[in-house]
C-alpha cells in the first residue's frame, strides 16, 4: 500500500457542504493501489453509533484515484475517518495519518471533523448560471448602431484591426442585434468593459461610474439591460479593479502633485513622484498607461465597491467578471462579494484566473473562474492531438477534483476569448475540430460561452487579430456551423441532464471519448470520435430504443446492447429516459 499518496483535508475541496444539508467527502490514493475505501462516520457526541459507507471511485488522473461519498449528518455535525484496504492489508487514515489500529480512548483527537454545518459558510453559487449559455461581446467590434457617437478616427468596418484601431461598435448596436442572439439561443451576455477609457478595449478605465461616450450613455445602457431582461438574457459586466487608466483623475492628480496629492496612496509609487521613465510605480504588465490600484487603501476600496454596487442598483446588471483578479488582495475580494451579494443575492461573480484557482473559490470570494484549463485541454486534445482520450479524462478529472461540485457546475467554459487566438484559427480552419470541441463544451458541466462570431466561423490570430469586427453580411457566414451551434444550444437548454447531471466516463475502444450525464429523470450518453477513421461501438443500454438527439436518428438495441458507428471526427449524443 502506497501510504505516501493517501490524502484528505477537512473543510476544503476534499470536505465541504454542498447544498445546506449534505457534505461531500473526497479521498485520494495512489492510482490503482487500493481495493476499497470505507468512510466511517458519525456524530462526535455519539461516536458509538457510527456507520460505515463504501466510497465510490469517482475518477483518476495521471497519478491518483479519487474516492467520493455524500453524507447528510442529522445533527449538522460530522466526525469521520477512512478505512483503506489493499488485499489483506488494512489501514485507518485519520488526523494522525495512516495507522494500523484506532485508539478508542483518543478517537476524539484522531477523527476528521466538519464541526458544524453553518449555511453562511457554504459556497452558494447562482442557480441561473447552470441554465446559461453565455455570449462574449467586445463592444467596440460587435455592431455600430449610432455612427454619430463613433470616434473621429473610426476605420471602415471589416478592416484588419491594430492595437489602436477604432471601428465604432457601441451599445445601440448590441441592442439592434439582440434578436440575432435570441435566435441563436443565447440567454446570458458577457460584455468586456463599457466604462469611459482612452483605448478601444477599455481595460484602462478613467471613470468607473460613466459609460464611455463612444458606446453611449447610462440611459442607453439601462435600455440594453432592460431589453436583454425582456428577452430572458442576463448581463454580466467586466470590472477592472486591479488597475485604472492613465487618465483616471486621481492618478492625474498624483502626476501633478506627487506626494502632496490626496490620492498618492491610491497607487503603489516608489518615490516622491510618479515617473514613466524609468517606471517607478506598479502597473499592469509594466504598462505605464495602467497604474495598479492600492486596493488595501480604504478610500480606494470604498470607491471600487461603490462602483460595483452602483451598476447593480442603478442598471440591474446580473454579474461581474473580474479582470486580473489574481493580482488583487483577497481581503478586497471578500468585501466585494459581501457588497455584491447584498445588492443582488444571485449575482454571478467570475474571476479571471488562468491557473489553480482554489484559494478564490472557497465560498468567500468568487463563484467561479474563466475555465482556461478547460480551454487548454480542448486545444491539446481536439486541435493539436497531443494527448490521448485517457490523458484528457485524467486531466479533466483532476480539474474537477480541484474544486467543489457547486463550483464545477457554474464554471465559465470557453474555447476562445478576446485574450486568445480564435479556436478555429489554431485549428487551421478545420471546422470538424471546432465542432467536436463545441460538442464537448455544451455537454460538459459548467456554463458554456461563445466568443462573438465563433458560431459563424470567424477567425483571428492573437490580440489584436482576435478582435476583428463581427461579420454581419450573411453571405460570409458559415451557416452550417451556425446551425450546429444552434442545435447544441437547443439540446443543452432542453435536457436538464446536460446542465445538472452527474458525469461518468465510459471506457470505449478506438480512443473514443465517451461519458454519461445523468439525473434521476434522464440519462444522456455522449460519444466523441476525435480520430480520422470510423469507429464501431457496442455499449450496454437498458432500453429498447435510443434517440441520437444530435443527428436526429432513432436506433434499436438488441439483447440490451446498442451497436452503432461513429464517423470520423464526429459526435453522437443519445437520450435515454430512465424507466
Amino acid at each position: 500500500m502506497n501510504l505516501h499518496a493517501l490524502y484528505h483535508r477537512a473543510k476544503s475541496n476534499y470536505c465541504y457542504c454542498y447544498d445546506g444539508k449534505s457534505i461531500h467527502i473526497r479521498f485520494r490514493a495512489a492510482k490503482n493501489d487500493l481495493d476499497k475505501v470505507f468512510l466511517i462516520y458519525g456524530d462526535k457526541y455519539e461516536w458509538d453509533k457510527r456507520e460505515v459507507l463504501s466510497m465510490e471511485l469517482a475518477g483518476s488522473d495521471e497519478l491518483y484515484d479519487y474516492f467520493t461519498a455524500e453524507v447528510i449528518p442529522p445533527y449538522r455535525r460530522l466526525a469521520y475517518i477512512f478505512e483503506v484496504v489493499k488485499g489483506s492489508e488494512k489501514r485507518y487514515f485519520t488526523e494522525w495519518g495512516a495507522v494500523k489500529e484506532i485508539n478508542e480512548k483518543e478517537i476524539y483527537q484522531m477523527y476528521f471533523q466538519y464541526p458544524y454545518l453553518h449555511n453562511s459558510d457554504m459556497h452558494d453559487t447562482p442557480e441561473w448560471v447552470k441554465d446559461s449559455v453565455f455570449y462574449q461581446i467586445f463592444p467596440e467590434r460587435f455592431c455600430n448602431g449610432d455612427p454619430e457617437i463613433s470616434p473621429k478616427n473610426t476605420e471602415a468596418w471589416g478592416k484588419k484591426p491594430s492595437s489602436r484601431t477604432f471601428f465604432g461598435g457601441d451599445l445601440r448596436g448590441i441592442i439592434r442585434k439582440l434578436d440575432y442572439l435570441v435566435d441563436l439561443g443565447i440567454n446570458a451576455l458577457y460584455l468586456t468593459p463599457v466604462f469611459e477609457a482612452a483605448s478601444n478595449h477599455k481595460y484602462d478605465t478613467t471613470d468607473y461610474f460613466k459609460i464611455d461616450p463612444c458606446f453611449g450613455d447610462i440611459e442607453t445602457f439601462k435600455e440594453l439591460v432592460k431589453e436583454c431582461h425582456n428577452r430572458g438574457i442576463r448581463v454580466m459586466l467586466d470590472a477592472v479593479f486591479n488597475h485604472c487608466g492613465f487618465f483616471f483623475k486621481p492618478f492625474q492628480d498624483v502626476l501633478r502633485k506627487g506626494k502632496e496629492s490626496q490620492y498618492f496612496d491610491w497607487f503603489h509609487i516608489h518615490g516622491e513622484y510618479a515617473a514613466i521613465e524609468p517606471l517607478n510605480y506598479d502597473a499592469f504588465a509594466f504598462v505605464p498607461n495602467m497604474p495598479k490600484l492600492n486596493t488595501q487603501n480604504p478610500e480606494v476600496r470604498e470607491y471600487l465597491l461603490k462602483a460595483a454596487r452602483y451598476w447593480i442598483e442603478e442598471a440591474d446588471i446580473d454579474g461581474w467578471r473580474l479582470d486580473v483578479s489574481d493580482e488583487v488582495d483577497h481581503e478586497f475580494w471578500r468585501a466585494f462579494r459581501k457588497t455584491v451579494k447584498a445588492a443582488k443575492k444571485d449575482a454571478y461573480i467570475l474571476g479571471e484566473l488562468w491557473l489553480n484557482s482554489l484559494p478564490w473559490l472557497m465560498g468567500d470570494q468568487f463563484d467561479a473562474v474563466m475555465n482556461y484549463p478547460f480551454t487548454r485541454n480542448c486545444l491539446h486534445y481536439f486541435v493539436y492531438q497531443r494527448i490521448s482520450t485517457k490523458q484528457l479524462r485524467e486531466s479533466i478529472t483532476k480539474l474537477q477534483m480541484d474544486h467543489m461540485q457547486q463550483v464545477n457546475e457554474v464554471m465559465f467554459n470557453l474555447l476562445d476569448s478576446h485574450d486568445t487566438p480564435r479556436f478555429l484559427t489554431l485549428a487551421e480552419g478545420d471546422k470538424s475540430k471546432l465542432k467536436l470541441a463545441a460538442a464537448f463544451q455544451f455537454t460538459f458541466s459548467g456554463a458554456p460561452c461563445i466568443y462573438y462570431g465563433t458560431e459563424i466561423g470567424m477567425e483571428g490570430a492573437g490580440d489584436p487579430d482576435c478582435r476583428r469586427t463581427m461579420q454581419w453580411d450573411e453571405q460570409s457566414w458559415d451557416k452550417e456551423l451556425r446551425s450546429y451551434y444552434k442545435k447544441l444550444i437547443s439540446l443543452r437548454k432542453k435536457h436538464n441532464a446536460l446542465r445538472r447531471g452527474s458525469l461518468q466516463w465510459i471506457d470505449c475502444k478506438d480512443d473514443v471519448l465517451a461519458y454519461i450525464r445523468e439525473t434521476p429523470e434522464e440519462k444522456i450518453f455522449v460519444f466523441i470520435n476525435n480520430n480520422d477513421t470510423d469507429s464501431i461501438q457496442i455499449v450496454n443500454i437498458e432500453c429498447d430504443t435510443v434517440v441520437d438527439i444530435l443527428n436526429e436518428e432513432v436506433l434499436n438495441t438488441k439483447n440490451g446492447e446498442l451497436t452503432f458507428n461513429i464517423g470520423k471526427k464526429s459526435a453522437r449524443i443519445f437520450n435515454l429516459l430512465s424507466k
